[in-house]
């Protein structure tokens, strides 16, 4: 299949394009810039974006079967700015659904963001509740997954949003800015520190996903036959939720196996208030599309982001 990746630089969209690659498609990488094939990625194409121009997006889409859009502002660039986080998240997105359509695509793969359920994630979470979260950063990505479903429900192309958990893994080069990430962050803390910090308790609960197991799920929605099983909203991560302290401790355990020390791990005392409700992703129908996802990839991903860090922090590390 030949297949446009936007944000193909980015950390996800860079992950997703490599596997892509790798398991022997034609792979388009989106960017904003006019640059070369990168040397990470020699057998892709690079097309230029012009998120303003529906014509240069059509360009983009022409040949396509499949586009999975990566692109994106980050939480915090939402935060300062909302009005652009609105027109690119979301009007972009739209922009670019409909050059997919006039391309003939016939299939379009969102990835949205879990966020858009709530700022702080709680309790039970399945694609049939609510969103609740009101930052740019949400409602600009509940945006965009209107113009990808108002696509597919009009019958122009098979209309996908995946709602990702926390992903982590290391990137596919040393440009992509991933670690504001807790895992990608607490490596790189590990290896340029020998410490980690963590601003709370680290007794709340999130669903960590290794960047491996993504693109096991990429796979099926790449390579699966047109029915609508595949097609509408899907939460994205493990299933299994863990604390933030645990992870942590898993981490240094690793570290000490991978790097031969353990890191320090400091955090704020444990009060009462900070305790938070349990969490539950559901993943229900993600699993019923046969999604085989190995959590024994978590301890392989952070081992080689854990050397991954070494070989690019290492000689900035700082001496406390």
């Amino acid at each position: 299949m030949r297949i446009l990746v936007t944000g193909g630089f980015g950390f996800v969209g860079g992950r997703v394009a490599a596997h892509l690659a790798q398991a022997g498609h034609t792979v388009v990488l989106g960017s904003r810039k006019a640059i070369p094939t990168p040397p990470w990625l020699p057998q892709a194409e690079v097309m230029q974006t012009d998120w303003d121009q529906l014509v240069t997006l059509e360009r983009s889409c022409k040949g396509v079967d499949v586009v999975i859009h990566a692109a994106g502002m980050n939480a915090k660039d939402c935060a300062s700015d909302p009005i652009a986080a609105l027109a690119f998240n979301g009007v972009a997105t739209a922009r670019l659904a409909s050059a997919a359509i006039q391309a003939g695509v016939q299939r379009f793969i969102y990835l949205s963001t879990a966020h858009v359920y709530g700022s702080l994630l709680e309790g039970i979470i399945s694609e049939d509740d609510c969103p609740q979260n009101f930052h740019p950063y949400a409602t600009s990505h509940l945006a965009a997954e209107k113009a990808v479903l108002w696509a597919h429900q009009g019958g122009h192309l098979q209309g996908v949003v995946l709602r990702l958990s926390n992903i982590f893994g290391a990137p596919v080069h040393k440009d992509v800015n991933c670690w504001m990430l807790l895992v990608n962050d607490l490596c790189k803390q590990a290896v340029q520190t020998r410490r980690m910090v963590l601003h709370s308790t680290g007794l709340q609960h999130r669903d960590f996903m290794s960047m491996t197991n993504f693109c096991s799920v990429i796979d099926r929605f790449v390579s699966c036959s047109g029915t609508e099983r595949f097609t509408g909203i899907f939460n994205i991560g493990s299933g299994t939720s863990q604390a933030v302290l645990t992870i942590s401790k898993f981490i240094q355990q690793r570290c000490l196996a991978v790097l031969g020390f353990e890191p320090e791990l400091h955090r704020k005392d444990e009060l009462a208030a900070d305790l938070s409700i349990p969490f539950n992703y559901q993943i229900t129908r993600l699993n019923r599309l046969g999604v085989n996802l190995d959590l024994l990839n978590n301890e392989a991903e952070i081992d080689k982001l854990l050397a991954y860090c070494q070989a690019i922090f290492e000689q900035s590390r700082i001496y406390s």
